[in-house]
């Protein structure tokens, strides 16, 4: 069987709290080929690990990241969200998929400028919708980018010419063989998000996806093998 990147989504979530260093660190250890992580700013620009635009659902603080210093969000979570610069250094040797909810464009300088600070760009790419990914490439042209889709309406050729992603990220019950051979003519990988079956990973590598993205990722790296 063709090999198939497995993602795991925001680490490993059924185990460990998302977007944290254990989780990163659980999910590698399960057999991760790359760690999706979400990335947002702090009221003083500093990147750190969190999907919500709040603290709430995970952390119980009901108050917006963009409005709490980093050294506020340390202290409420009790050091549990992790700067991007901690998430690089401990998935060093790995790979990272750095989704960028809501982000702005001052946003996307800052998180790609922190990925080169740490010299990390060789082994982050970027996912996110085509606003957001237009930013990336102007912020850096060599990104390595896969454009999020969540429509079977095709990217505009114009969108494609100016973001040049590597990946189509697709939503997996989007996501057929039909799909996968349409992408991959245009000379682009197709990667899905985020089933957590196993009869949902096995329709996905049947279909002859290139990357999935999954909050089991133990599983898939059993089937993967099996």
């Amino acid at each position: 069987m063709r090999t198939v990147t497995a993602v795991a989504h925001r680490g490993d979530p059924y185990r460990v709290r998302e977007n944290t260093l254990p989780s990163l660190r659980s999910a590698l250890d399960r057999g991760a080929d790359a760690v999706e992580i979400d990335v947002r700013l702090t009221s003083d620009g500093v990147p750190v690990l969190l999907h919500d635009a709040t603290l709430k659902r995970l952390w119980e603080c009901d108050r917006p990241i963009a409005a709490l210093s980093a050294a506020e969000v340390d202290g409420l979570t009790e050091g549990g969200v992790p700067t991007l610069e901690a998430a690089l250094a401990a998935t060093e040797g790995h790979r990272l998929m750095i989704d960028l909810p809501g982000a702005s464009y001052d946003d996307v300088r800052a998180v790609v400028g922190a990925v080169a600070e740490c010299r990390a760009a060789e082994r982050v790419y970027y996912c996110a919708g085509g606003e957001t990914m237009l930013a990336v490439r102007a912020a850096d042209p060599g990104a390595e980018i896969a454009l999020t889709w969540t429509t079977l309406a095709p990217p505009r050729p114009v969108l494609l010419d100016a973001v040049k992603p590597r990946w189509l990220n697709y939503r997996f019950p989007l996501v057929d063989r039909e799909l996968a051979i349409h992408v991959r003519r245009h000379g682009m990988l197709l990667s899905a998000w985020t089933p957590d079956t196993r009869r949902s990973m096995r329709r996905l590598l049947a279909a002859g996806v290139d990357s999935i993205t999954t909050n089991r990722i133990d599983v898939l790296a059993s089937l993967r093998t099996s």
